[in-house]
């Protein structure tokens, strides 16, 4: 195995983890909805899990590059033109797939849980249209419904000091599982927060598998058969 086949080996190996892990987050929030409330799209963490970017950008869209990625092990794809070909052209699709899942991830982390921006908490508030991904960027991104003590609106005037926490107080040892509040806002946090990195990670193995494919195809594979296998 040449250098070359076994870093394309490697990336087979880190894309599955990969995967199996925005899998696995995605499905969390659904989950916990599933068994708090017994029925879906009831009292929802957020829009955002619904948009499946663990389950179709980080998982599904990767599964074809992690499966050529994984046959080099068997020197059944890195011997010519046209399987490296093939190799950089699924990687493709696994980049769009894992960009997909970072943007919906930062648009998550920007707009906090539904817990945050809705009083009805529930779906019908939802939109499900990609245009949402890049037509709310007017405010700046600074998390802060994570870190305040309270990202629900507050009707006591005589304390204002409730609401103007920021971010800066590091107000984090106040979020803890004593309220529906708090869990969605750690839950979300964490499952968009790992998704983010997720998708950054697949990028980066994506877009390295699809430059050894590009002059692995230049140079007609990147091994050789042997005659015998040992």
């Amino acid at each position: 195995m040449t250098c070359c086949e076994g870093w394309t080996s490697c990336n087979g190996f880190s894309l599955l983890v990969l995967l199996l892990l925005g899998v696995t987050l995605n499905a969390i929030p659904l989950i916990l909805n599933f068994v708090d409330e017994d029925q879906f799209f009831e009292n929802p963490i957020s829009c955002f899990e619904w948009w499946f970017p663990g389950i179709i950008g980080a998982g599904v869209m990767a599964i074809p590059a992690t499966t050529m990625s994984l046959a080099a092990r068997k020197r059944a794809c890195c011997n010519n033109k046209t399987g490296m070909f093939l190799s950089s052209l699924l990687n493709a699709i696994t980049v769009i797939g894992a960009a997909y899942c970072l943007l919906v991830s930062i648009q998550a982390l920007a707009e906090g849980p539904l817990i945050c921006n809705s009083q009805s908490n529930t779906t019908s508030s939802c939109e499900f249209s990609l245009k949402n991904l890049t037509a709310n960027y007017k405010e700046s991104f600074d998390l802060q419904w994570f870190f305040e003590d309270s990202c629900v609106p507050h009707t006591d005037s005589n304390n204002p000091s409730i609401t103007n926490t920021t971010a800066n107080n590091w107000r984090v040892y106040n979020l803890h599982f004593n309220s529906i509040e708090n869990q969605h806002r750690i839950i979300h946090f964490s499952v968009f927060l790992g998704l983010l990195l997720v998708g950054i990670l697949e990028i980066l193995f994506g877009l390295s598998q699809i430059i050894i494919g590009f002059f692995g195809c230049l140079c007609g594979g990147v091994s050789k058969r042997r005659s015998q296998i040992v």
